[in-house]
């Protein structure tokens, strides 16, 4: 088996699991639901697409399972892909007010995610379609694509219903729950979406060409981020509201209004049977996420969002987490230091920071480890924006990352912060540095010669040892050493108008910038 030893840079991405309790910080490949309120213990379970058979069966108009959703027809992928697609805002999450939700904004807050899924739902699919046609008759791929059939699918009534009506399709909390279900399994079903995509180029790469490559999945993975923060962000919103159903004055919500989970008229009143589907699928998301908020902290989150998240704590949990990962890969433990301003708070997902972050160090703590400077603390220095700063496109260009025009930025009044990452670990080598944003580059091992079920993430032993024991309690389910930790990162940091810089001195070490943008004042 050949393998390559190369430079540290673009240590990949990786879906993790930790167990232990002590750690805080946990990374994967997408926002999961974070709830503090009471969940169901049991497990949701996802759509399963049938075993893949014949190429020709990619793209056809019915689902062996499944049976009593309505066909999805062409016309109806078409119609679809040509709306025009609402441009997400970290504020339009917000929009709703503050829970508990009464009924009006629950219900407004469920009819904006059908407006808005749906439609990226069928682009996806119009996307997938174009790809070679040797490329979607890979399994993994074919797999996507029926999965993205079957949730549009799974939301073709409530569509056909809003068309019919010209308004708000969802009227009532007991459709309310049925649709929120919906949105449970879409969330569910498309978890994995990132690591057999994966392994689907991986597979197909002598087919298309790797700018190709790159480009698709920067378009998907960005796709991807906005579908799921919108289900994600109403299954919460819906989480938190429920135990307040008819309560007086639950509307509007706001922090501290009247009613708990044991109110008459809150729980049992309503709630149907499809509420332990959203109830599981949100408690096997909080077990993938950051431990979820206490009681004494929940007053600060609106959904998935922190109004007054503390960037300092997600990345001393982070670093904690990857310094262990060096400690039982390498036998040493590298030192951080947080300076700046740790007590700046800002709003933004808890769980972007933290994939990020973690993606950001596991390339500095492995540089400074492999080049004996771990004593050297890595310097992780805080710093947030005066208002009316830069717009982030400009520095997004300024800094030779790709235009990122099509991502809409907040206004320049929203606060921001920027995060330097400072290591001593020798550089980035300059015929790695043009590469270390494509999708699929890695500098770990070279794997073109590997059978399929080898490589990194499949239990293959040439990977990097950092992801492989991270992604050890994810039951392969990982992207580790398929080089997609930077670009999956700064699609993160992008998606909401932030953006990711680096700066390497060849020989002596590497700055990296992360800007993050933030709502900005949330009455």
């Amino acid at each position: 088996m050949k393998t390559l030893k190369r430079p540290w840079v673009a240590v990949s991405a990786t879906a993790t699991s930790f167990s232990s309790s002590t750690c805080l910080c946990r990374s994967f490949p997408a926002p999961l639901v974070v709830s503090s309120w009471p969940l169901s213990t049991s497990q949701r379970r996802p759509y399963s697409s049938p075993s893949p058979s014949s190429p020709s069966s990619s793209f056809t108009s019915s689902s062996s399972s499944h049976d009593d959703l309505p066909p999805l027809r062409d016309e109806d992928i078409v119609r679809l892909a040509k709306e025009p697609q609402h441009q997400l805002r970290l504020a339009d999450l917000v929009r709703h007010g503050w829970p508990p939700l009464g009924e009006k904004a629950l219900l407004q807050s469920a009819n904006f995610s059908l407006d808005l899924i749906p439609v990226r739902l069928a682009r996806r699919l119009q996307a997938l379609r174009n790809l070679p046609y040797i490329v979607v008759s890979n399994s993994h791929v074919r797999q996507i694509y029926r999965n993205y059939r079957h949730s549009l699918r799974s939301l073709l009534p409530w569509w056909r219903r809003r068309r019919a009506q010209g308004g708000g399709a969802i009227t009532s909390l007991d459709e309310e729950i049925a649709f929120t279900d919906v949105l449970a399994e879409l969330v569910t079903t498309h978890q994995n979406t990132i690591p057999i995509l994966a392994q689907g180029f991986l597979e197909s790469r002598k087919y298309i060409a790797p700018a190709d490559v790159t480009t698709f999945l920067d378009e998907h993975l960005r796709a991807r981020i906005g579908t799921r923060l919108i289900a994600e962000q109403h299954i919460a919103l819906h989480l938190s509201s429920r135990p307040f159903y008819g309560v007086p004055g639950a509307s509007p919500g706001s922090p501290g209004s009247p009613g708990s989970p044991g109110s008459p008229g809150s729980p049992g009143d309503i709630v149907g049977s499809s509420q332990a589907n959203v109830n599981a699928a949100a408690a096997a998301a909080a077990e993938n996420s950051e431990t979820a908020p206490s009681t004494s902290e929940a007053s600060s989150y609106i959904g998935i969002i922190d109004t007054q998240l503390r960037p300092a704590r997600t990345i001393d949990s982070c670093a904690g987490f990857v310094a262990d990962i060096c400690e039982l890969k390498y036998g040493v433990r590298p030192q951080w230091r947080i300076d700046g301003e740790p007590d700046t708070t800002f709003a933004y997902v808890p769980m972007h920071l933290e994939y990020i972050v973690t993606e950001l160090l596991k390339n500095a703590f492995r540089a400074v480890v492999e080049n004996r400077m771990h004593r050297e603390p890595v310097v992780i220095t805080i710093a947030p924006e005066p208002s009316g700063g830069s717009s982030s496109n400009d520095y997004n260009n300024n800094n030779g990352n790709q235009n990122t025009s099509s991502i809409l930025p907040l206004d320049d009044n929203a606060p921001g912060v920027t995060i330097r990452i400072r290591d001593r670990g020798g550089g980035i080598s300059p015929d790695v540095l043009p590469n270390i944003w494509s999708y699929s580059f890695t500098t770990f091992s070279d794997y073109d010669d590997l059978p399929v079920g080898t490589a990194p993430g499949g239990g293959g032993d040439v990977s990097d040892g950092l992801n492989i024991i991270a992604s050890s309690n994810n039951g392969g389910s990982s992207i580790a050493g398929l080089g997609y930790g930077l670009p999956l990162s700064r699609a993160y940091a992008e998606y909401f108008g932030g953006g990711i810089a680096v700066q390497s001195l060849y020989g002596w070490g590497t700055d990296v910038y992360l800007r993050l943008k933030g709502v900005g004042n949330i009455e």
